[in-house]
């Protein structure tokens, strides 16, 4: 839908760049200085439609070393159908620039930009990114679609975070078409909570680890937005297919964390179907003589794991959701991850797989 009902295209202005229907332009949104006095801007990019349609920000490298994102956001701009959009399309690939160059998650103030909103013009750095982020680009739009990856040794399976009690964020997470949603809580100072007080409906991606590439992440996140795009009336719908699949939302999850430090030895893998009272891995001393499990306290799949064996005790070890029904999510995790694995290519595709 337009927004405001409008029901004819007209220009568009931001940070005093004229952008009229049709056209597309490169932004440059001005943040803080480096201590060096060196400037810094944030990559901006938008795609305004011939056509009036809801406005979507697609958002990467919110934390500075999660970089899938980006990689996502290339190939979403480059698709051949992208000239054919209804409404404006605005890609930020990435947001917290400090991090990015740092290869870190935080701002250089050591806070977490995702922590950090609404934020204020005379707060921390962070704040102040948060806050020109939050006026300059959320504002302006209908929709949203936050980028992530697990933190630093640490891996997520591809899935959906969103507050289901929105029907509009609901449709927009459905159409993703993620192997899995998960029904989750807005925390306390991060982008979605204040897209939601301005009305903005917005999902989060999570696949893969930060400071790596994952082509099976990258290729699903593509498709995902293509799809949400198609679903908001951005892009024209596809005709819908038999098997198209159908996301299983869990019901709740919960980290299972290490009982002692040591050294594990990881038994089950990322999307594993694990059964209530499973060994996920054994913890050991390096000699083996001391060996403690770690053990899943409920039937689910697991969508999140370290990737870092050697563990001190309490730290997270394996994220794992719960669902109604067990079988059916590993059904669709079993044909998500054949679909998605460029090793089951059988057509040519656009782009290379990033090995």
């Amino acid at each position: 839908m337009a927004r405001n009902g409008q029901t004819r295209q007209t220009a568009i202005s931001i940070l005093g760049t004229t952008i009229k229907p049709g056209e597309r332009a490169s932004i440059a949104l001005p943040v803080p200085s480096l201590y060096t006095h060196t400037a810094l801007e944030m990559p901006v990019q938008v795609i305004h439609g011939k056509k009036p349609g809801p406005t979507l920000f697609i958002s990467a490298a919110i934390h500075g070393d999660e970089i899938n994102g980006v990689e996502i956001i290339r190939r979403v701009m480059h698709q051949r159908n992208i000239g054919r959009l209804r409404g404006t399309l605005i890609a930020i690939p990435v947001v917290n620039i400090f991090g990015f160059i740092n290869q870190s998650r935080y701002l250089p103030d050591r806070r977490d930009l995702n922590r950090s909103f609404p934020g204020s013009e005379s707060g921390s750095l962070a704040g102040r990114i948060a806050n020109l982020f939050l006026n300059e680009i959320v504002s302006r739009c209908t929709h949203g679609i936050d980028l992530h990856t697990g933190a630093v040794h640490r891996e997520n399976f591809p899935h959906i975070r969103a507050v289901l009690d929105d029907d509009e964020t609901k449709r927009m997470a459905s159409a993703f078409i993620p192997p899995v949603i998960l029904n989750t809580q807005i925390v306390e100072g991060s982008l979605r909570q204040e897209a939601e007080r301005l009305g903005v409906s917005v999902i989060v991606y999570e696949a893969g680890e930060a400071l790596r590439f994952n082509e099976v992440a990258i290729r699903a996140g593509v498709r995902g937005v293509d799809s949400v795009m198609r679903e908001i009336g951005m892009l024209p719908k596809k005709k819908a297919r038999k098997n198209d699949p159908i996301p299983v939302v869990a019901t709740d999850s919960s980290w299972i964390r290490a009982p002692h430090s040591g050294i594990l030895r990881m038994i089950k893998p990322l999307g594993a179907r694990v059964s209530k009272n499973e060994v996920l891995g054994i913890i050991s001393d390096p000699f083996g003589d001391l060996e403690h499990k770690a053990i899943a306290p409920f039937s689910g799949i697991i969508i999140g794991k370290t990737n870092l064996p050697l563990v001190n005790e309490g730290e997270a070890l394996f994220h794992v959701a719960r669902f109604e029904s067990t079988s059916a999510a590993a059904s669709q995790i079993e044909e998500f991850q054949a679909e998605m694995d460029p090793l089951t290519d059988d057509a040519s595709v656009n782009e290379p797989a990033i090995t």
